[in-house]
């Protein structure tokens, strides 16, 4: 009589809407990956939930960005650090995933390592600290077995402080639909085949919202009276929608605020520019050719600290870091002024030379990225399932999940 196959448990722990979205794509490819029947449990959003997760808790503690916006939530956001260690503590998963937000998930990480040193605990979106905190690294080899790179460059980099590294390419070239869809939107939307279109994404966090917001708005005013009147898109995420569609009922009730993700790629393919956060949209831009201006800004108490504690890379945006020239115009800070922002977009909306280089440079990016390749979440989950195939120093029996 053949005996069961043993079921593998995975936790994964996500902190913000961008790492919701990779562990969304993670879960799917593990289902398919494994040859073994799952369980997934941790922290996660609502991409994660769809795939199959049972989360702890959601996301709206831990998603928060800047002092003025932590510093009240460091109770709750410690209590959700205890209560996702303590959870893998209880439950003896046979692998471990944290998910992108560094400020969050590797303090799980730590305090896990601590409790039950013999789980393997993975890193998926290694943090930047190539570019800002070079030392960083070698204390991550202290409570990390492996860590999974977007960006081919990392794995040496890793490796050298002593933490084995898995070049796996960026999730993000999983999820462009067809082309297409650009025309189909603004049929929806009735926007004339003429009418220039401007994506407008102030952040995910509502600390980005609340600082981006108000400069991004001036920026798009100062546009229009240099090329006339805009189509302003708005996509959105759940963690910040209620503060974009207030702020952006306020200025202009006529612009399009959109929560879906699908009809935010196919506004991607309809605009023809994008105003951004620095984060993974811009990567998202890029992958649907979307020529984009980028800003970013935190509070100047933060800045200050930031400034102190470490080195800031060369560039924040991601095709600027790959190609190691400034391809995208990005502002930090100080810089990201109306002005400066305005400027460049009127640029990218009436000159097609520099239309075309962005998008030429933005294809260049993304190929190294792992385009055409075999999906980056199929390698994650090929790896982490290795991982959690280790041999362990010792286990322990499954605990039932107290989760809803």
């Amino acid at each position: 009589m053949t005996e069961p196959v043993a079921e593998l448990t995975v936790m994964l722990v996500a902190g913000e809407p961008s790492g919701d979205a990779l562990g969304g794509q993670l879960i799917e490819s593990l289902k398919a990956t494994s040859n073994r029947p799952l369980r997934i449990v941790g922290i996660g959003g609502q991409h994660m939930r769809a795939a199959g997760l049972q989360s702890l808790f959601g996301l709206d503690d831990t998603s928060v960005m800047g002092l003025r916006e932590v510093v009240p939530r460091i109770p709750r956001i410690l209590r959700r650090v205890r209560e996702a260690a303590d959870l893998a503590v209880r439950l003896r998963p046979d692998v471990v995933v944290m998910i992108d937000s560094p400020d969050f998930t590797h303090r799980v990480a730590k305090r896990l390592k601590r409790l039950a040193p013999d789980l393997r605990l993975a890193n998926y979106v290694a943090p930047q600290v190539w570019a800002s905190r070079p030392k960083r690294a070698r204390r991550m080899a202290q409570y990390f077995d492996h860590v999974l790179c977007l960006l081919p460059f990392e794995v040496p980099f890793f490796e050298k402080a002593g933490l084995p590294a898995t070049f796996v390419g960026h999730p993000v070239i999983e999820r462009a639909p067809a082309p297409g869809l650009g025309v189909a939107f603004r049929a929806q939307h009735k926007i004339a085949e003429n009418q220039r279109v401007l994506v407008v994404l102030p952040g995910s966090r509502l600390s980005e919202v609340r600082f981006l917001w108000p400069v991004f708005k001036d920026a798009i005013e100062q546009t229009e009276q240099r090329t006339g009147p805009l189509a302003i898109v708005v996509p959105t995420v759940s963690t910040v929608a209620r503060r974009v569609k207030e702020a952006v009922a306020a200025w202009r009730p006529s612009a399009i605020v959109t929560e879906d993700a699908a009809e935010k790629w196919s506004a991607f393919d309809a605009a023809d520019a994008a105003l951004a956060a620095s984060g993974t949209v811009s990567t998202e831009l890029a992958l649907m050719s979307t020529p984009m201006v980028v800003g970013y800004r935190v509070g100047a108490l933060t800045a200050g600290i930031a400034r102190q504690l470490m080195t800031l890379p060369p560039h924040i945006t991601l095709v600027n870091l790959i190609l190691d020239r400034r391809a995208i115009p990005e502002f930090v800070q100080e810089a990201c002024t109306a002005d400066n922002l305005s400027r460049e977009l009127v640029t990218l909306l009436t000159n097609p030379t520099a239309r075309l280089a962005q998008v030429v440079a933005s294809g260049e990016a993304i190929k190294a990225l792992g385009l055409d390749q075999e999906r980056p979440s199929m390698r994650a989950a090929r790896a982490i399932l290795a991982l959690a195939d280790a041999p362990r120093e010792e286990s322990a029996p499954h605990a039932q999940l107290p989760l809803r």
